[in-house]
């Protein structure tokens, strides 16, 4: 990718770019420039702390910088891991012109920007996300939060970052299994939004699994165009916005079912598409493209046996769900996504079997 792409997600005065682009990380972009004043908090973890963190610093000169680093991991997004974050912001005696920068994935993302949305009643943050999955979907919208023992993302608040810097350079150290949890939201993002791009996808998997830079930066540019564009009309969810969350309401329960951390987001995910898609009613044919698709990406396409009624409990905590009534993200084709809780109990039933092996 030769020139930084700028995608802005309109939000009137909350308004924020996202910068794709190769090396970015190193200084071709001034991130210093987007800082609310003179101090910021680097909150990464002990995986992306010795390959990036030193790169950030340098990028950041001139600023006072105080760092902190987490265990990596989707089973430490929790408040108590948050409020460690906010303990050392009290600690180092920062105001409400610090800002919090996100030096890692999603898990680090969201935690940073919940302490961030929290402390002084709200500071600055930036998102520098470094895996896949986070550059396409959670670095962007201003969603932030942890987990509660009894759901997942129970916990937060919408705070929208400063500017997501996405160095696409970045997905180079990332292991093959986080490439391809990332690959499921990309899908997810043609399956809901664009047909054309689905098949992008389709024609283009191999290369994106091979890592070929230009397919990926072109994946991570359409993947955000579609978040900004929906995230824009709907910021804070109360109506487009929840087809985001395709695969997600049966993903969700899976990683709550399986314990945090046994299954990816990306893998969960992945396995609630397929299972959306059941429940839609759309023809089999797309579904097996979906499947297919799913599978090129080394994806899972079936739950883990987990137990239907379990998958069932878990959701129940699902934050889309209204008047005690479970709505979920269904596919009216390919392309084109719609939320609903107008849905056949029945198929419901059938589709959650599958998590009873």
């Amino acid at each position: 990718m030769s020139e930084p792409r700028t995608i802005t997600v309109e939000l009137g005065e909350r308004s924020y770019p996202i910068v794709i682009g190769s090396g970015l990380l190193g200084g071709d972009f001034d991130l210093g420039a987007y800082l609310a004043g003179g101090d910021c908090l680097v909150v990464t973890n002990d995986t992306i702390a010795p390959l990036y963190l030193d790169t950030l610093e340098a990028n950041l000169f001139g600023k006072s910088i105080e760092t902190l680093t987490l265990p990596d991991g989707e089973a430490f997004k929790t408040l108590e891991t948050m409020s460690g974050v906010l303990d050392k912001l009290v600690s180092s005696g920062a105001n409400r012109d610090t800002t919090l920068v996100a030096l890692g994935g999603g898990v680090i993302g969201d935690i940073t920007g919940f302490a961030a949305a929290c402390y002084m009643r709200g500071v600055a943050f930036i998102q520098v996300p470094t895996t896949l999955l986070a550059q396409v979907d959670s670095s962007v919208g201003g969603k932030t939060g942890v987990n509660h023992a009894l759901g997942k993302n129970l916990i937060g608040a919408f705070h929208q970052p400063r500017v997501v810097l996405i160095d696409t350079r970045t997905l180079d150290t990332l292991p093959d299994r986080e490439l391809s949890a990332g690959l499921a939201e990309v899908i997810k993002a043609g399956a809901i939004a664009d047909a054309e791009f689905f098949e992008w996808l389709e024609d283009n998997i191999g290369a994106l699994v091979a890592r070929d830079p230009e397919a990926l930066a072109h994946a991570v540019q359409r993947s955000c165009e579609i978040k900004a564009e929906v995230v824009s009309e709907d910021e804070r969810e109360a109506g487009r916005r929840a087809i985001l969350n395709f695969g997600h309401t049966f993903g969700h329960a899976i990683e709550h079912c399986q314990g945090y951390g046994e299954w990816l987001h990306g893998e969960a995910v992945a396995a609630g598409m397929v299972m959306a898609a059941g429940l839609s009613g759309i023809d089999q044919a797309d579904i097996d493209r979906l499947q297919a698709l799913l599978k090129a990406a080394n994806l899972p396409v079936a739950p883990p046996a987990v137990g239907s009624q379990a998958m069932l409990d878990a959701m129940g905590m699902d934050k889309k769900v209204l008047d005690k009534q479970l709505r979920f993200v269904v596919l009216d084709k390919l392309g084109h996504a719609t939320v609903t809780s107008d849905y056949d109990r029945s198929v419901l039933d059938a589709v959650l079997e599958a998590a009873d092996g």
